[in-house]
């Protein structure tokens, strides 16, 4: 039995669930559903039970010191649940915690008991993996969902994956299964700068939220904090020339692989979140996934990604040779 004393009744609620690991490159997902609670001081009114779920060899707790007092923080998922203003107001159910270790079944319907308890209309569900795309481009947002109807109607792809999952895939066949209209965002991360963190996809993730369920999400320093990352990775990449070259490879495949039509509707979708800002609105780890759904701690043949810190910086593998390479295929779900 779920208790949810002390938590109103909801507007068209959404749930927005992220997860720290495998379905979580470089942060860019739990930290787009962290910058909604900040920024919408989100009130947590649930935790999930750390002993059902996480094996604490692998997700360790913390100690840390409170007035004076040594506490532990247990790793574990909570949920907490903002008002979203502005002439639609609409609530959100923000979902961030760790993938379990075990017991996914469960861990997936008591996620879903909230969702019942709180009348969820739909839950969106944020992954980034590690991907071809190079760091100078848009980060590419795939949108897919189980539902064919769905899909049509919010003009998503419905998913065809098939091969190794994560929670982010599970809980979305969970949803569909209970009837409850579910939604996976997923952001491409540049393989060859994996660490996190990298808030050009977190804001390409929350933009697309933004766009899919139709508020204004405020951004606060996250615009000057992409921009600073992709500074930061080219000056990276321009002291060294194979890198370099290699991320020119990798641009020239993505310009010639994108349509015109694909480019104008970007421009469209960019244009109209301009209007929508410009006019007012709403208030104030271990490997990951990666395109082919392996995981992807190194690059390929084992390659270690470009990395920047103290032990010094590895370089990203060569570009395959032509007709070598592997295409880059729908997102893990």
């Amino acid at each position: 039995m779920i208790e949810l004393e002390g938590v109103p009744e909801l507007i068209d609620p959404v749930m927005v669930a992220a997860f720290e690991g495998w379905n979580d490159a470089g942060d860019a997902a739990s930290t787009a559903v962290a910058h909604l609670d900040r920024e919408w001081k989100g009130e947590v009114f649930a935790a999930l039970d750390a002993e059902d779920y996480y094996d604490f060899q692998v997700n360790r707790p913390t100690v840390f010191m409170d007035g004076g007092v040594r506490k532990i923080m247990w790793p574990t998922t909570r949920l907490s649940v903002v008002r979203v203003g502005g002439d639609k107001p609409r609530d959100l159910v923000l979902v961030r915690g760790i993938e379990p270790s075990m017991r996914w079944r469960s861990f997936c319907n008591e996620l879903l008991g909230f969702a019942h308890e709180l009348g969820v209309e739909l839950v969106v569900i944020l992954g980034a993996l590690l991907g071809d795309t190079p760091h100078t481009r848009p980060v590419p947002i795939s949108g897919t969902t189980s539902d064919p109807d769905l899909a049509r109607r919010m003009d998503l792809e419905e998913t065809k994956y098939e091969g190794p999952t994560g929670i982010v895939g599970v809980l979305q066949e969970a949803c569909t299964h209970a009837g409850v209209p579910a939604v996976s965002l997923w952001a491409a991360v540049p393989h060859y700068v994996s660490q996190p963190p990298n808030p050009k996809a977190t804001l390409a993730l929350l933009n697309r939220l933004e766009d899919l369920i139709d508020v204004r999400i405020p951004l606060g320093e996250l615009p000057e904090d992409a921009r600073a990352w992709q500074v930061g990775v080219d000056q990276l990449a321009a002291e060294d020339s194979e890198v370099a070259e290699y991320v020119q490879t990798l641009e020239e495949a993505r310009d010639t692989a994108e349509l015109p039509e694909a480019s104008g509707e970007a421009i469209a979708r960019e244009f109209e979140r301009y209007l929508r800002r410009r006019d007012g609105g709403g208030g104030p780890s271990g490997g990951h996934a990666t395109a082919d759904g392996g995981d992807a701690t190194p690059g390929p043949s084992g390659t270690p990604y470009l990395r920047d810190n103290p032990g010094g910086r590895t370089r990203p593998p060569k570009p395959p040779a032509a007709g070598g390479g592997d295409d880059e295929e729908s997102p893990e779900e």
